[in-house]
């Protein structure tokens, strides 16, 4: 059954800091959360849902995770929702608002995302270290040492393996990205590259360039979610999510494969569940911790055969104007915004955006009004939980 027209997204935001030196985790929450309100035309007193993943629900935390949370936002609610999939989190938690909306559980949901890596010299590696180390899976792991880019490394290798991927092909995606980030004032790496420019930078985890990789950021952003008598009475176009997919993808005890990651099934089900295809999308929000990331996720979503990501993301064909498939407008994680090593937020905000067409003019998709966002939590070649949000402007 479709999500459409059974709650709106009426308010996004997302906070202009790269660097976040003097100021704290929950104050990068609560401003987030009063830029979407003021975005929507509402107040804190009107929120009864809170969303939120672990970055304020646990570890990353101080005090009782969420409770201390909302008690600093000064919350009056309904319905608490702390499902944690990593960077797919916040992308999952619009489906399960317009679930909770429709059940009756809230009418105004906020949902909040926030991290300081940068400010406090972390890695996605060390920001994380506490859990992989008890981790059930542990004493088998931690020996080899593995680390995100040797993963993501491997995983490239591999579709060049049995593709014939090229590094040329990869850097096509990052090029890309450059291109519409250079019109993002906030965007940390504004400048445009060539695919020169990114084979020729240094080799970090073979074949992966530096320019391969995403930025390590801070900030965050938040979304607000309404009721359709709520969102009706506001002035602000209606944004309705219409398909969403969830799928956690792990190692099946050494029996799987390393370039289908949990979006086969998220962005099967999402599709469905919208009733369109995804030659239907005219913008696209796609994960982009790392080149192959995008190009790997492009094929599981059915953008394209299995192995034609090389050739899919090439020449341009992800830039908004030029190709057929505008990914990632704001800049993405590659070029703008990554904020706490959680890309799913920054996703959602910017196809918001390119529906509402307030996205950068040399950047936005005309008469935008399906659009697609999609998050990876975790890490393609592990374990990781993939989320497909597919939205209408109606």
């Amino acid at each position: 059954m479709s999500l459409k027209n059974k709650a709106y997204i009426v308010g996004a935001y997302e906070h202009p800091i790269r660097d976040a030196t003097g100021i704290t985790l929950a104050q990068l929450h609560a401003e987030v959360a009063a830029g979407a309100l003021a975005d929507a035309g509402l107040t804190i007193a009107d929120v009864d849902g809170y969303f939120c993943g672990g970055d304020v629900a646990g570890w990353e935390a101080p005090g009782v995770g969420p409770f201390s949370i909302v008690e600093y936002l000064g919350l009056n609610l309904r319905h608490l929702d702390t499902t944690e999939s990593w960077g797919s989190s916040y992308i999952n938690h619009v489906a399960h608002a317009v679930q909770a909306i429709e059940a009756g559980k809230c009418r105004v949901a906020l949902i909040t995302q926030a991290g300081r890596p940068r400010a406090e010299r972390k890695t996605p590696e060390s920001d994380h270290q506490g859990q992989r180390q008890t981790a059930f899976e542990a004493p088998f792991e931690l020996p080899y040492n593995a680390v995100v880019t040797n993963m993501y490394g491997m995983v490239a290798a591999r579709h060049m393996y049995e593709h014939g991927t090229t590094s040329e092909q990869l850097a096509w995606i990052k090029v890309a990205a450059s291109h519409h980030a250079q019109h993002n004032p906030n965007a940390k790496l504004r400048n445009v590259v060539t695919v020169e420019d990114v084979v020729n930078s240094p080799e970090v985890s073979s074949p992966l360039h530096r320019l391969d990789c995403c930025i390590i950021s801070d900030g965050g952003g938040a979304l607000v979610v309404a009721h359709p008598d709520v969102a009706k009475s506001l002035n602000r176009p209606l944004i309705t999510p219409t398909g969403a997919g969830f799928s956690v993808k792990h190692l099946n005890g050494g029996y799987f494969d390393i370039l289908a990651s949990g979006g086969v099934k998220s962005g099967a089900n999402a599709f469905a569940e919208a009733g369109v295809t995804p030659q239907d999308i005219q913008y696209a929000s796609i994960y982009d911790s790392f080149t192959i990331t995008v190009m790997v996720q492009l094929e599981n979503l059915g953008f394209c055969e299995p192995g034609q990501g090389g050739r899919f993301v090439a020449d341009g064909n992800l830039i908004s104007g030029v190709g057929r498939l505008p990914v990632n407008t704001d800049g993405g994680g590659l070029c703008s915004n990554h904020p706490g090593n959680r890309g799913g937020m920054t996703k959602l905000i910017e196809a918001v955006r390119q529906l509402r067409g307030e996205a950068h003019p040399a950047v936005q998709v005309p008469d935008c009004h399906l659009a697609l966002a999609h998050g990876t939590g975790g890490q393609l070649g592990a374990r990781h939980g993939s989320a497909t949000l597919i939205m209408e402007r109606v």
